[in-house]
């Protein structure tokens, strides 16, 4: 019989003084926890009050208590929770007696959390959404994390296994009755299967890149010419000084970067160099970055003054202003960073933009995620290729839809993940 895991404990809430701090306790010692600080536990998920003492009997705190058995907590094992009064001396006084209990030991990073994917609570895509959900600083981030925690990912990946095992199996049938009559064509079934799971595997892979750049932050870059006003509105937008101006032409070299939530989407506003020909080398050099990132931004804001030509040619996803309105006869497409003329509509049309390169969203959001659906995609389409050449080479077809398979196993993992769980955990704080 396997040893039992330890029993971790941690604080679960953040660190420092707080309204309320919670320490989190799981393993098969919880029962012998609550004996030692309060007595008896609790009913499962019934909160109730409880004197906690110290092994000398002096009282540590009166916190809510909260008891979850085996099978019904995240971690899927027995959770005790405690909700302390969240002082500094408090929590650590709770978590140094906890310390001296036999059987218990600090937690590691993310170890609930993983104790919860070995436990079956929640698979590999999920753990990643609550990564994601812990991290999340807009409403967009927030809204796709909680997509991927509920577990829609796994779900669509166990739709598309259970119809390339449902293939196979039909391929096998004829394989295995090779030698006698096959009541009918399976071909036009197992077709048809193949073609629904190589339809949402290229929707999910397309979607990838819009859904990893809401969770990295959409990049915004302003470009124009010298003085032309993009550091007073990035200011305007960011809400404080961020970048320095000046009368003076030149004044920003560098990209100045400020990352902020536009409408509850994650963006990097970018103010680069104003772009003109120069002798300066350094400006030059500024100039030469600003159109580079310019390049790879996700969207690209022109400043320009009446009557002046771009630098740039502007795609149709791009937005053009003209600058300095407050110096206009005409408000019409102007904005001004000065007085704030026009800067709810700018906002707007960049919030407007990026919900266009949204809509092609789906609910894979990682890199891995892709590869690992691309990789299944290659072997779909060669088991289709293999099954238009008949009967002789359903074996091959078979096999090939069996790798296409623990490919979309390695999404939830349940195969070939063992050398990114490290990885993954090490993002989680200790008391997840």
């Amino acid at each position: 019989m396997a040893d039992e895991p330890d029993t971790i404990f941690a604080l679960a809430t953040a660190s420092g003084k707080a309204g309320v701090a919670v320490v989190r306790v799981s393993g098969s010692f919880v029962i012998s926890v609550g004996e030692t600080l309060f007595g008896l536990l609790p009913k499962p998920r019934v909160a109730s009050i409880r004197v906690l003492r110290d092994k000398n009997g002096n009282r540590l705190d009166e916190a809510l208590v909260l008891y979850f058995p085996k099978g019904k907590s995240f971690t899927g094992e027995e959770v005790l929770e405690l909700h302390l009064h969240g002082s500094i001396a408090t929590v650590n006084s709770v978590l140094e007696e906890l310390s001296n209990i036999h059987g218990l030991r600090f937690a590691e990073a993310g170890e609930f959390t993983r104790r919860a994917l070995e436990n079956g609570r929640l698979d590999l895509a999920q753990v990643e959404g609550l990564a994601d959900l812990i991290d999340a600083e807009t409403e967009a981030q927030r809204r796709q994390a909680l997509r991927v925690l509920s577990g829609d990912l796994g779900d669509l990946a166990e739709k598309w296994r259970d119809n390339l095992i449902r293939a196979a199996s039909l391929l096998e049938a004829t394989i295995d009755f090779a030698d006698e009559e096959v009541p009918f064509d399976v071909t036009a079934d197992v077709q048809a299967l193949l073609g629904s799971v190589q339809g949402g595997l290229e929707v999910e892979i397309q979607g990838v890149d819009t859904a990893e750049r809401i969770r990295a932050g959409f990049e915004v870059a302003i470009l124009g010419a010298p003085n032309v006003g993009k550091s007073t509105l990035l200011n305007a937008l960011a809400g404080r000084d961020v970048a320095i101006t000046s009368q003076y032409a030149g004044t920003t070299r560098d990209i100045i970067e400020v990352r902020m939530d536009l409408n509850g989407f994650p963006v990097t506003l970018m103010d680069t160099a104003g772009l003109r020909d120069t002798d300066d080398k350094v400006e030059k050099i500024g100039i030469e970055r600003a159109l580079q990132r310019a390049e790879l931004a996700d969207l690209r804001l022109y400043l320009k003054l009446p009557g002046e030509k771009l630098d740039m040619k502007a795609c149709d996803r791009d937005i053009v202003r003209l600058a300095k309105g407050d110096t206009l006869s005409s408000m019409e497409g102007a904005v001004s960073g000065k007085t704030g003329q026009g800067i709810n509509d700018l906002v707007s049309e960049i919030t407007d933009r990026l919900r266009e390169l949204v809509g092609v969203q789906g609910v894979a959001t990682r890199h891995r995620h892709r590869s690992a659906m691309q990789q299944s995609l290659i072997c779909l389409v060669e088991a289709k290729t293999v099954l238009s050449l008949g009967p002789d080479q359903y074996v091959i077809a078979a096999e090939e839809l069996r790798s296409a398979t623990r490919f979309l196993d390695a999404i939830v993992g349940r195969v070939d993940v063992e050398n990114l769980l490290d990885e993954i955990f090490s993002s989680f704080c200790i008391g997840k």
